[in-house]
């Protein structure tokens, strides 16, 4: 299953880039799409981490959230940097991770780091180092909300 969701992602994606749509053209897509699926699958990359389509579902709820939170965040930065004091307070963090893999944990600070004014600097274990623009954005991650929300996209919330 996971194969077939694989080749059909990857040939929607080389579809969607090229922009040339002749038979010959789309019937390379076919080929070099499932060539690089048979290759995921003979390398044993295949998994539930390397192709979570178990996710999918859950995905649908997770990604708008994530996106109004990057909008919320960048519209913060931007007031404070055109705020002639510039009030910024740098902070750094550590934040406990609840997720169970290392695909929510991934996921986690990849979360942190695509919002504006935080970015994870480090992981070891369950700890993330966080480095904040100011004081409050390092309060609302130890608050624990985003951590929620990838626990509950992730499933072991």
């Amino acid at each position: 299953m996971r194969l077939l969701s694989l080749g059909t992602l990857l040939f929607a994606f080389w579809l969607a880039l090229s922009g040339h749509y002749t038979a010959f053209l789309i019937g390379m897509g076919v080929a070099s799409s499932l060539l690089c699926a048979l290759a995921a699958w003979r390398l044993k990359v295949l998994d539930a981490e390397g192709h979570p389509t178990h996710l999918l579902g859950r995905a649908v709820t997770y990604y708008p959230w994530l996106g109004w939170e990057i909008v919320k965040s960048a519209w913060a930065v931007t007031k404070i940097i055109l705020h002639p004091r510039l009030p910024i307070s740098p902070t750094m963090t550590v934040v406990v991770a609840g997720q169970r893999t290392t695909a929510g944990i991934a996921t986690y600070g990849n979360s942190i780091t695509l919002t504006p004014g935080t970015i994870t600097t480090d992981v070891r274990s369950h700890r993330l180092t966080v480095h904040a623009l100011v004081r409050e954005g390092a309060l609302d991650l130890e608050g624990g909300g985003m951590d929620a929300r990838v626990r509950k996209f992730e499933g072991s919330a």
